[in-house]
């Protein structure tokens, strides 16, 4: 590539980075004159790019939006980068697989044949952990509404569905995240024609009225005549059923909408619930956004900092002020020594500390959200445990091993 043409391409790829930018400074990163950074401008203006001087004592220049899209130009690692973003969107559970595909064809189309070729070597495929049912998908159009309230800073309003099917259970499980806690299901009777074999039948009618007494020993029984069938339809007229009215729905959910965020191919909602009066996080798949969105609101400050600070603490059960701090960002957290060697730990531990203590020895410091969860993932080594603390870790081992006592007896005694 010719060095104008090079320089460019920088040029343009600085524009694009931010807003504005000071002349000199530009000069600077390319490492010319401002005089030559004055004549890249004007070539670029030629090609169809709207770069906007601003005056001032510093000047400097804008790249502003343009009535006519010009041709796109990408560095080497903006077209890698391209290429690798659009090949793993079916990985973001956000419903764009088919758009990201097309994308990636139409960008490949318009790159020059140098950039084609290393976008076509870079072959990227995502492959997703088993599970036990789909992910939910989110449509692109809900995640559309809430990123444009999120970015208008606007009150949002919507309709939370609970969650369908069985739930699967989440660490730092709370409401918005993977679902409100279930309801305590009250005990339904059974109808007459449900009760078991033998069972004493329900006393007096769903009306309340008495029951008809049995007739005496020696009485005639009057014919047995069926139901004839209605005239209309030849079916047998139905015994019409007490069923209570359906519940009314909930009032939509008002909320101050601040991060839309991913975590495990799931989207989430960060926002301060108004009716709550507290910090929730909803899952984006459950939400129904209804228009018009509320007024604007002044931002909150966010507990923990930033919001990577917050969803990890939510999802560890911890209060997000404390900080993910490693393994001691986990409301149970202990440390013991492994007969095993500090290499092969390392492989199976993704947070955590490691220590080696020797060729067949290390110590291991680990957290979790609760005892027996961190007796059971220290026991998955498979190796002799010499517990350092806490108690409550010492604990949870003699818990987990009275419990899986009794499972191996129960295994063991013989069918009678």
């Amino acid at each position: 590539m010719p060095k104008t043409s090079a320089r460019l391409l920088s040029l343009l790829s600085l524009l694009q980075a931010r807003r504005d930018w000071p002349g000199a400074l530009l000069a600077e990163r390319l490492d010319v004159s401002p005089r030559t950074v004055r004549r890249d401008v004007d070539r670029l203006r030629e090609l169809g790019y709207p770069v906007v001087a601003m005056k001032g004592p510093d000047g400097g220049y804008r790249l502003d939006a343009g009535t006519e899209l010009p041709p796109l130009l990408f560095d080497d690692e903006q077209a890698v980068a391209l290429a690798v973003a659009l090949q793993i969107a079916t990985t973001t559970g956000a419903g764009i697989e088919e758009a990201a595909a097309r994308a990636l064809n139409t960008v490949r189309q318009v790159l020059p044949a140098r950039l084609r070729h290393r976008v076509d070597t870079l072959r990227v495929t995502a492959v997703d952990r088993p599970a036990i049912r789909p992910e939910p998908q989110v449509d692109s159009d809900v995640l559309m509404a809430i990123g444009a309230a999120v970015h208008g800073r606007e009150v949002l309003r919507f309709d939370y569905s609970p969650v369908s099917g069985p739930v699967r259970a989440t660490a730092g499980t709370s409401e918005g995240c993977e679902g409100t806690p279930a309801a305590t299901q009250g005990s339904a009777a059974l109808p007459a024609s449900a009760a078991p074999p033998g069972s004493a039948a329900p006393s007096g009618s769903p009306t309340g009225a008495p029951r008809p007494s049995p007739p005496r020993a020696g009485t005639p029984m009057p014919p047995q005549v069926p139901p004839s069938p209605t005239p209309h339809t030849g079916t047998l007229p139905q015994t019409p059923q007490h069923t209570d009215p359906p519940p009314p729905p909930p009032p939509p959910r008002r909320v101050e909408p601040h991060h839309l965020v991913t975590w495990g191919r799931r989207w989430y909602l960060v926002a301060w619930d108004l009716d709550r009066d507290d910090w929730r996080t909803f899952r984006a798949d459950r939400i129904t956004p209804r228009t018009p969105t509320g007024p604007r609101f002044p931002p909150r400050e966010l507990p923990g900092g930033s919001v990577a600070a917050f969803i990890t603490a939510r999802f560890r059960g911890i209060d997000a002020t404390q900080g993910p701090d490693g393994v001691g960002g986990w409301p149970c957290r202990g440390e013991v020594i492994l007969a095993l060697p500090a290499a092969e730990v390392l492989r199976h531990t993704r947070e955590g500390i490691v220590e080696e203590l020797g060729p067949d020895r290390c110590r291991v410091v680990l957290g979790s959200w609760s005892w027996p969860g961190l007796a059971a993932a220290i026991g998955r080594f498979d190796a002799d445990i010499e517990v350092i603390g806490p108690p409550e870790l010492a604990s949870a081992f003699a818990h987990l091993a009275t419990r899986y006592a009794a499972a191996a007896q129960a295994r063991a005694a013989p069918n009678p």
